[in-house]
Order: C-alpha cells, then sequence, then structure tokens
C-alpha cells in the first residue's frame, strides 16, 4: 500500500497580493476615493475618510499660487508657517467640512452610488457628523480670523473669504438652493472654490487683493468647472434617479466629456493669451507647453471611457493643470497689475 498524499492546506491569512490589495484599498478609502468598499470600525480614521483628504490638495495648491501672485512672498520661516497655516484653513478645515457637510446632505445618493460611504454604510451616526462639520467650520473661520491679525489687515479680508467660501459650500449641498441639482452652475461654484478663493486667500496674505487678481481668477475658474464635472461621471445612476440635473445626465457621458475637457483646455489656453497680453513670454509657453500631454491623458483615458477611467485621468491629466496654475501665478507676481 502507499500512502496517501496529504490535503492540502488552506489558510485564513492572505498572502502577500491580497495584503497588498487590502492596504490599497484602506488608503483609498482613507483618501476619499471611489471604489474602495473596505470595513472600517475607528472612528477617527471614518472621520477622515467623510473629509476626503485628496480633495485638499487643489485648495492648499491654490494658496501657494495666490502667495506666488502676490510679489510679496518671501522664503522665510515665518512666511513659510503662516503659508502653511493658510492651507490647514482651506485644505484639511474649511475642504473637510465641505466635504462632510456634502456627504450629509447626498446620503440618500450616495445609498445608490456609494453605499460603502461612511453614512450609508452606517459606519457612524448623523449627530456625529453634524458635530464634526460644526467644529471644522469654526475652526476654519478662527484660523482665518487670525491669519487677517497676522496680515495687520483693518479690514477682515480673509474671514470674509472664509465665511463666503463656507456659505456657497453649504448651499451648493444643502436645500432649498442645492446649487449642486444645476450642473452648470453647481460646477462653477465648485471651481470657482477650489481655484479662485484659496487664490485669494494666499494673495490677500501676502499682498493686496485687486480686482485685476478677482477677475482672472474667476475666469481661471471655468477650467475648475471643467474639473468639477469629472466627478459627476461616478454618480450619473444615483444623479438620474433623484433628480439631479448633472451635466453627464443632462448631455450623456460622451458629450459630458467633451466638454469637461474643452473647459478645462480652452480655458488654460486663454490664461496663456492673457501673460502673452502683459508681456510674460515664457511664462505662457510653459503654459502652452503643459496642454499638450494633459490633451494626450485626455484622449488616452477620459474620452474613450470617462467613467472607468477617471482616476487614471485625475492622475496623469490634472497635475499638468495644477502646475500651470502655479505657472500662472509666478507670471502675475512678476507683472504689473
Amino acid at each position: 500500500m502507499t500512502d496517501a498524499k496529504p490535503e492540502p492546506q488552506t489558510s485564513d491569512v492572505p498572502d502577500g497580493t491580497e495584503a497588498k490589495d487590502n492596504r490599497s484599498a484602506r488608503a483609498r478609502q482613507m483618501m476619499g476615493m471611489k471604489g474602495a468598499d473596505v470595513k472600517e470600525t475607528s472612528i477617527w480614521k471614518i472621520r477622515l475618510q467623510l473629509m476626503k483628504p485628496v480633495t485638499w490638495i487643489p485648495l492648499m495648491w491654490g494658496v501657494l499660487c495666490g502667495a506666488a501672485s502676490s510679489g510679496g512672498f518671501t522664503w522665510t520661516f515665518e512666511n513659510v508657517a503662516i503659508s502653511l497655516a493658510c492651507m490647514l484653513m482651506s485644505g484639511p478645515l474649511l475642504t473637510g467640512y465641505t466635504q462632510t457637510i456634502n456627504d450629509y446632505y447626498d446620503r440618500e445618493i450616495d445609498a445608490i452610488n456609494e453605499p460603502y460611504r461612511p453614512i450609508p454604510s452606517g459606519a457612524i451616526s448623523l449627530k456625529q457628523v453634524q458635530a464634526q462639520f460644526w467644529v471644522l467650520l469654526l475652526a476654519g473661520n478662527t484660523v482665518a480670523g487670525l491669519l487677517d491679525l497676522w496680515a495687520g489687515h483693518t479690514f477682515p479680508t480673509l474671514l470674509l473669504m472664509s465665511l463666503g467660501g463656507s456659505l456657497v459650500s453649504y448651499i451648493y449641498s444643502a436645500p432649498p438652493l442645492k446649487l449642486k441639482q444645476n450642473g452648470w452652475l453647481g460646477n462653477y461654484a465648485l471651481g470657482a472654490s477650489y481655484i479662485a478663493l484659496p487664490w485669494w486667500a494666499g494673495h490677500a496674505l501676502f499682498g493686496q487683493l485687486n480686482w485685476t487678481i478677482v477677475i482672472l481668477t474667476l475666469f481661471y475658474s471655468l477650467a475648475g468647472l471643467g474639473i468639477a464635472i469629472v466627478n459627476d461621471f461616478k454618480s450619473v445612476e444615483g444623479d438620474r434617479a433623484l433628480g439631479l440635473d448633472s451635466l453627464p445626465v443632462m448631455f450623456g457621458i460622451q458629450k459630458a466629456s467633451w466638454i469637461c475637457v474643452l473647459m478645462i483646455d480652452v480655458f488654460q489656453a486663454l490664461m496663456a493669451v492673457y501673460l502673452i497680453s502683459v508681456h510674460q513670454n515664457l511664462y505662457a509657453t510653459i503654459l502652452i507647453l503643459f496642454i499638450i500631454p494633459q490633451i494626450t491623458f485626455q484622449d488616452m483615458y477620459f474620452l474613450r471611457d470617462p467613467v472607468k477611467n477617471d482616476v487614471k485621468y485625475q492622475a496623469s491629466a490634472q497635475p499638468f493643470l495644477v502646475l500651470g496654475m502655479l505657472v500662472t501665478g509666478i507670471a502675475l507676481g512678476h507683472s504689473v497689475i
């Protein structure tokens, strides 16, 4: 007789690939990215997920662009520390407030589109969410007031900006206005909040905010409208079910994807034209060169399948837009405006 072969042993312990995938999913979930359905029990990690840290980066970058456009920023320890405080206000605090209150009022839509989000999944109570957005709102506006004191403003410029931005965040998400119900108005409000508002804050912190900067950044925010549309593609099913007129719902996936990329490219190119008009030709050339790889990645990923490839597109193409913003800020800081 021959000995029987031993049965292969199975283990509940995930192998290296599974463990790596699980860590990756947890990291995506913590950053507030879609498609990461991982059970989380830590209340602080759940709170962080509500604040969507991945969305803080553009606003923190906008502060840097504003500081550059002011022409008054110098690389001293104090200025760097104050800039970081302004980024804290714009990113973790007030953007965290915006994302938290948006999830609070979008809980019915998220139950359809992203049921693993903290609120529809039941990972956090509504009272805990309410407490979170109040704390973030008060903390963000307190930092804004302190920044006004540091800058020596006789008029509370930064505080009024933060209060105005907080109001826009509220009416964007909350009824009865709920700006996000209108694809054009809602996305422009979001684009301006991501580009113009933090830019104004950085500029006012180190220089004198003027109407030229205000108008230029509001114009540049039309490119931000294009960025905001990207987030609507993942929510088409829920938006349509609840009657929200996002651009993908209004125009369909393919037409909306073209609107998105054209808004980004055209208005970035028009900013280059403005830089030429104020004799900042080198910076205008750099800005135009950034548009070339941006268009390439738009064609490779977004225009072919905006629903499937939105994350790949944002990771590959959007860095050229945000680098272009900084180039524009530096150019404006060198020009007489």
